[in-house]
């Protein structure tokens, strides 16, 4: 019984400290590159990546054309979540309810992508909310790749709205993927920034100070790095 209950807590631990690896050939940008800058935003418990849109609007893809039709804004905010709990404001005390259903309705849940364009620069977000990123070519075209797949087309090819709110540019289009306590807002950015090189936490991606903690050292670790190239 002992060994049992033993083995079990040691594959708990190790699912929960798995970790994606990070790819040097994406992230960061190597001294010779120009680096693609994107920024890492956290509301306290919800992720969203501010790109800039030229770079997101590059190629003639469904996002692309999406990004074009976007309200004026020169970055776009990039989040995901389930289809109605992401969508709705209000007070969270008030929405708790639906909030069970996200996490824990059986088979999972519909869910949508944000672009949200902005015209503001995200390097004014404070600074305890932000981490800044600084990506390869390669690894923002594989990051906006990992994107662009969790959009759902119609037979057209095209991006399929499937929410906007009346007082903000934000447009919410379907997304092929499912929203889950398994699959949050967060482990979806995990991924989308993994794609981008990052090395990113798996079920530890949870909370947004998780993933924002990964963010921060890959950024630390990207300085030093610079920094030993420059002394060589």
């Amino acid at each position: 019984m002992r060994w049992s209950l033993a083995v079990l807590i040691g594959l708990l631990a190790g699912v929960w400290t798995a970790q994606r690896p990070g790819d040097p050939a994406l992230f960061p940008a190597a001294s010779s590159e120009t680096a693609i800058v994107v920024h890492l935003l956290d509301n306290g418990f919800h992720t969203d990546l501010a790109v800039p849109r030229a770079a997101l609007a590059t190629g003639d893809d469904a996002l692309a054309r999406a990004v074009r039709a976007l309200p004026p804004g020169d970055w776009v905010r990039i989040g995901w979540g389930d289809s109605v709990f992401y969508v709705e404001q209000g007070a969270i005390s008030g929405r708790l309810p639906d909030g069970a259903r996200a996490f824990f309705k059986p088979g999972g849940n519909p869910s949508v992508l944000m672009l949200d364009p902005d015209p503001a620069d995200p390097a004014l977000f404070a600074e305890p909310g932000r981490a800044t990123l600084r990506l390869s070519p390669q690894g923002f075209a594989a990051l906006r790749a990992r994107v662009a797949n969790s959009l759902r087309l119609d037979e057209g090819g095209q991006v399929v709205v499937s929410a906007q709110r009346d007082d903000d540019a934000a447009v919410f289009y379907a997304s092929g993927e499912t929203f889950w306590v398994g699959h949050l807002c967060n482990h979806w950015m995990a991924e989308v920034l993994n794609a981008g090189g990052l090395p990113m936490p798996m079920a530890r991606s949870l909370t947004s100070g998780a993933v924002m903690r990964a963010a921060r050292q890959a950024e630390q670790s990207a300085a030093e790095l610079d920094l030993n190239d420059a002394g060589d």
